[in-house]
């Protein structure tokens, strides 16, 4: 899967990993290295597909401005539309960050159920897969637990490949 991500600032890394502890019952839990906030994703199946849907994009961004958003609050996907359940996660609020998902979806179809309309809610993803009472005691635990809250600007988009787990391209958002 390839995706257009944001980048999470050291703080936010750092929120996350005061959490750590409180996630101990989930089965997956994100290293730092892993923790992403996904903008919106983009349908290639391969690198040569990549390169033409990347300039389809960048051509969508051009003139896009640097957003800002927000980390204060724990929040759960108790039913996540794909993947094992629950999903333990840090809230994002940015309108800034809506707008630059909408710009991408007016050039790439919404995956369903996930990206279109109100089903795109912007995460930092902690950890998943907690099963039975100890995972409902842990998500309990951690559920509108307030963080922060940490405030940054996203200044650039990337390129992401989840197989490869790498950056593939940058772009940067004029100030």
């Amino acid at each position: 899967m390839y995706s257009v991500n944001a980048p999470v600032p050291a703080e936010v890394k750092e929120v996350a990993a005061d959490l750590r502890p409180a996630l101990s019952e989930f089965a997956r839990i994100r290293e730092r290295r892993e923790q992403t906030l996904l903008v919106k994703r983009v349908p290639a199946d391969d690198r040569k597909q990549l390169r033409t849907a990347w300039q389809t994009a960048q051509d969508a961004l051009a003139g896009a401005p640097v957003v800002e958003a927000r980390v204060a609050e724990v929040d759960t996907f108790e039913n996540p539309p794909n993947g094992s359940s629950p999903v333990v996660y840090l809230a994002v609020e940015s309108p800034g960050l809506h707008g630059i998902h909408q710009r991408l979806c007016e050039v790439f179809d919404p995956v369903p159920v996930m990206e279109g309309g109100d089903d795109y809610d912007p995460h930092v993803t902690l950890a998943r897969d907690a099963d039975g009472f100890r995972g409902r005691r842990a998500v309990e635990n951690v559920d509108g637990r307030q963080v922060g809250p940490v405030t940054w600007n996203i200044e650039e988009l990337y390129l992401y490949d989840a197989e490869r787990g790498e950056r593939v391209d940058t772009l940067s958002l004029p100030a």
